[in-house]
């Protein structure tokens, strides 16, 4: 708990909810982060080891990445300390009595994460209906089934790729995860032309310097095998995935994946951050001196916020589609030149974009909460 007190300032948070529900084996953590520009959106993150002091990181990254998307919602997150692979009928249960138990927390919209997915949120709108993500039988644009998160990737990197002194065409990318964010982000950027030779899952890792077939992965990785065991390239560990020779790096899992200690390993001259939180601060400047240039994870990986907040307001798949290609493009570049041209890191110059809109937004309201510490229920 003192960790998230001594990582509390101005913006933040307004309230931490810690919830226990013995019936259901529950046991998970609400951060309400700041909802100066709205209620917040945030997902529901399910894992055996989260914490309090993730989900305080992950729902500051949603609070950023809401504000600079340019979306009337704040930044919030759940953890839920649990396996995703336990069975249907345990795991609905249980989101069930967490949807339960924040029924009257209307300052916060539940929405997909790692470890849930478009059925868990339905499961979530059949109680309390405060919800985004939701599969499109119940009318939701579904953005992990169409890779809203994936496609916003894609874009970034071809705007990043500005400032770097190669080509997206037979550009060689390696992808830490291969969930729906992964595998969404090579399929399209196989699309354009990127040669994706090497992708991990939390089981093993496969590589293949001539390119791996996406389609053909993604198909059998849906029959529940690992990538591992794939025959169209060489097997390999999971860590070894960092030491891949490739020119674009996407971690699209867990936080910290990149750290002090194993920066030096990233042969790759792009790291665009699919995943939350995945490089700490202390990797992203020892990248830096190496020439390394790190896309922020709240402005690249935008689009599935983006995608569930036009879902909120009822907007189409292809509108959808079309304001993540636009907000994305514009962040990326904004962040980029300003990190140029004031000689700062890519992580500085979102920072400061996003903080001015969201103190901005403050200023509009009666939003003293704010200047305290944050209340723990």
């Amino acid at each position: 708990m003192n960790d998230v007190f001594e990582l509390a300032d101005g913006l933040g948070p307004a309230k931490i909810i810690h919830v226990y529900e013995p019936s259901a084996e529950l046991k998970a953590v609400l951060v309400i982060d700041n909802v100066a520009k709205g209620p917040s959106i945030g997902g529901v993150r399910m894992a055996p080891d989260v914490s309090t002091e993730e989900c305080f990181r992950l729902a500051r990254a949603m609070t950023f990445k809401n504000a600079a998307a340019g979306l009337p919602y704040g930044g919030g997150k759940i953890v839920v300390y649990g396996d995703p692979r336990i069975p249907k009928w345990e795991k609905e249960h249980m989101l069930r009595a967490l949807a339960s138990s924040l029924r009257n927390e209307e300052a916060y919209i539940f929405a997909p994460d790692m470890g849930t997915d478009e059925e868990c949120m339905a499961w979530i709108r059949d109680e309390i209906g405060r919800v985004v993500g939701l599969p499109r039988e119940i009318g939701g644009i579904p953005l992990d089934e169409i890779g809203a998160t994936g496609w916003g990737l894609s874009h970034v990197t071809e705007v990043a790729l500005r400032y770097c002194d190669f080509e997206l065409e037979g550009a060689k990318v390696a992808i830490q995860g291969f969930g729906a964010v992964g595998k969404n982000a090579a399929r399209f950027l196989a699309a354009k032309g990127a040669r994706i030779v090497a992708v991990a899952d939390s089981r093993g890792a496969i590589q293949n310097s001539d390119g791996l077939d996406i389609n053909a992965l993604t198909e059998f990785k849906a029959q529940g095998e690992k990538v591992s065991d794939y025959s169209g390239g060489k097997a390999i560990d999971s860590d070894a995935i960092l030491d891949v020779d490739c020119d674009i790096w996407i971690p699209a899992a867990r936080p910290d994946v990149i750290h002090e200690d194993n920066a030096g390993r990233i042969k790759a001259k792009l790291i665009i951050q699919g995943a939350n939180i995945p490089v700490t601060h202390e990797a992203e400047k020892l990248l830096a001196q190496r020439g390394v240039l790190c896309v922020p994870d709240f402005i690249a990986n935008a689009g599935g916020v983006i995608c569930a907040a036009m879902e909120y307001q009822g907007s189409t798949q292809k509108a959808a589609f079309d304001a993540i290609e636009e907000k994305v493009r514009r962040n990326t570049e904004l962040v980029l030149e300003a990190a140029k041209q004031q000689q700062i890191l890519p992580r500085q110059a979102a920072i400061d974009m996003a903080t001015e809109r969201v103190r901005k937004a403050m200023n509009f309201r009666q939003y003293s909460l704010f200047s305290r510490a944050p209340r723990f229920v």
